[in-house]
């Protein structure tokens, strides 16, 4: 049965990505749901999450996902496969090789816009598959969107956060012309501090641009999220009884119910 994939991106940085998809894989995988995370970034965030950035950043081309977008390259998917020090997750890493194929103007990139919905086609024995972009519309966050069923848009309560949604949109847009099975998940807000009223109004003005696909659930600025992060565990097993816990799991919930909803949508279309 072919995995749900899900990939996050903004075109902004710190707004959430990475961090959403470490904890959100570790609540899934808690739940014994079998997790790929492909860090299509090439700060390589998510994989120093995990492995340690002095790990990470030694890491060969052809232990990366760079491997995936080389030219003439035959790469199985149980070469790139490292398991985290978790039960059910898996990371597709990523370090500064893959700059170098992380070009302006994907849809020119020919094959090369495929590349990774080619390789995930041979990968089985997961049950989701979570996507971690760049901070850009390149073309490693374009091969994520060919390669996702579902999008997640996170979005931080502040003005530099908001910036630059629409050219987003349109790319999502665009991509569904080369991906029809390509459907926004929603716009989650991020880092969010329900004591600044900067925050209240960035966030009620994205329900009211956005209405119903804001999701219900808001990820806080918690400090269990970067204290959990900075012991290399998902904050669902570093601190299982924490608000910030807590909140991961009711995205969890949410996203499952959305994409029931987004399925039953798709199937009476």
């Amino acid at each position: 049965m072919r995995p749900v994939t899900i990939c996050l991106i903004n075109q902004k940085g710190g707004c959430g990505k990475s961090s959403t998809c470490f904890h959100l894989a570790g609540h899934f995988a808690e739940i014994g749901q079998r997790v790929l995370l492909i860090d299509a970034d090439p700060q390589g965030s998510l994989s120093q999450g995990f492995f340690g950035s002095s790990f990470v950043e030694c890491l060969e081309p052809h232990e990366t996902l760079a491997a995936v977008f080389q030219e003439q390259a035959l790469v199985t998917p149980e070469f790139l496969l490292a398991n985290a020090p978790l039960d059910n997750i898996t990371v597709v890493r990523s370090n500064q090789h893959l700059a170098v194929h992380n070009t302006p103007c994907p849809e020119t990139a020919g094959l090369q816009q495929f590349a990774l919905q080619a390789w995930l086609s041979r990968v089985d024995g997961f049950d989701l598959v979570l996507l971690d972009c760049p901070p850009n519309l390149y073309l490693c966050s374009w091969n994520a969107l060919l390669a996702a069923d579902f999008v997640l848009v996170p979005v931080p309560a502040e003005d530099f956060g908001t910036q630059g949604l629409r050219a987003v949109h349109q790319a999502i847009e665009n991509a569904r012309l080369l991906n029809p099975r390509l459907t926004l998940l929603g716009h989650l807000v991020t880092r969010y501090d329900r004591r600044l009223l900067v925050h209240q109004a960035y966030e009620q003005r994205l329900r009211q641009l956005y209405g119903t696909s804001v999701l219900r659930t808001v990820i806080p600025e918690a400090s269990a999220f970067k204290v959990s992060l900075a012991c290399r565990q998902p904050v669902t097993h570093y601190a299982p009884r924490s608000k910030a816990a807590h909140v991961v799991s009711q995205l969890e919930c949410e996203i499952v119910e959305r994409i029931r909803q987004r399925t039953r949508e798709q199937n009476v279309a």
